[in-house]
C-alpha cells in the first residue's frame, strides 16, 4: 500500500514477527494504515490477523511466551521502545473485541468513564462531557442519555458493542482497532457496527479484523490478506476484490479455499 505525498501515516508495521514461544503466527509484515481509513485485514481462521491486530497496541505481549520481533511505528515513533508506557499507549489505540465486554458491574456511564479515570484529574463536568462526546459518536446516546446509571448489562447484545466503542474512543485515541466487532451480533447490531466505521473514519484510522470479505467490501477503503500468518497481497478494496494481482488471494475470494 502506498500512500499519496499529501496521506499523514498514522499506523506502521515494519517486518514484524510475532510468536508464541517459539512458532510464528505473524511472519515479518510489513504494512502501512494511513490516516482516517479503514483498513480490513481478512483470511482463514489461524492466519494471523487476530494476533497482528493485538501487536498494535501492545496486547500480543500480555500473553505468557509471546513476544514481538520487528517494530511498530506511531507517528514514526516504535511503541516497543523501552520508554513507551504500554497504559498510555491503549489510550492512543483503542480496542473493541469480537464479543461485548462491558464491565458487569458498571453502569452504561461509568463504563465509558472509566479509562478516563485511570490518571484521575477530570472534573465531573468534564468528565460528563467526554462520556456524552464518546457516547454520540458510538451512537448510543440517543438510547441511553435517559438511563445512564443503569447497569450495562441490560443493554441488547448490539449496544453492549457499540458501549464498548464509546468506552474505546473515550481517550480520543488515534487508532481503533476492531477484532471481529460483528461476530455475535445479528444483522441490524452488523449494519449500526459498519455504518460507525464509515462515520468514525473522519475522526480515527480504523483496523478491522473480519471473517466477512463482504463486510470487508462494504466497509473499508483497503484490504490486507493474510495465509498461514504472511501478508500475501494488500492494495485498495476495490481492486483486491475485483483484480487481485496474486492467485492466492483470488482463490481465497472466489471460495476455492479457506
Amino acid at each position: 500500500m502506498v500512500a499519496s505525498a499529501n496521506t499523514r501515516l498514522r499506523l506502521e508495521t515494519a517486518h514484524l514477527t510475532a510468536l508464541f514461544g517459539q512458532h510464528r503466527a505473524v511472519r515479518d509484515v510489513s504494512l502501512l494504515f494511513p490516516a482516517h481509513t479503514v483498513t480490513a485485514i481478512i483470511g482463514p481462521s489461524g492466519c494471523g490477523k487476530s494476533t497482528l491486530l493485538r501487536c498494535l497496541n501492545r496486547m500480543h505481549e500480555l500473553t505468557p511466551g509471546a513476544s514481538v520481533q520487528g517494530e511498530v511505528l506511531l507517528d514514526n515513533v516504535n511503541i516497543y521502545a523501552a520508554d513507551v508506557s504500554p497504559v498510555e499507549l491503549r489510550r492512543r489505540i483503542g480496542m473493541v473485541f469480537q464479543r461485548p465486554t462491558p464491565f458487569p458491574t458498571m453502569s452504561i456511564y461509568d463504563n465509558v468513564a472509566a479509562g478516563l479515570r485511570v490518571n484521575g484529574g477530570r472534573r465531573r463536568a468534564a468528565l460528563d462531557d467526554a462520556v456524552s462526546r464518546a457516547l454520540q459518536q458510538a451512537a448510543l446516546w440517543d438510547e441511553v442519555k435517559d438511563r445512564l446509571h443503569t447497569s450495562a448489562l441490560d443493554l441488547s447484545g448490539g449496544q453492549q458493542q457499540r458501549l464498548c466503542i464509546a468506552r474505546a474512543v473515550a481517550p480520543q485515541p488515534g487508532i481503533l482497532l476492531l477484532d471481529e466487532p460483528t461476530a455475535s451480533l445479528d444483522p441490524a447490531g452488523t449494519q449500526r457496527i459498519e455504518e460507525l466505521c464509515h462515520a468514525l473514519k473522519r475522526l480515527y484510522t480504523i483496523v478491522i479484523v473480519t471473517h466477512n470479505m463482504q463486510q470487508a467490501a462494504r466497509v473499508s477503503d483497503y484490504t490486507a490478506f493474510m495465509y498461514l500468518g504472511s501478508l500475501i497481497e494488500v492494495g485498495k478494496t476495490n481492486e483486491i476484490f475485483t483484480k487481485p494481482k496474486v492467485e492466492q488471494t483470488e482463490a481465497y475470494i472466489t471460495g476455492r479455499f479457506g
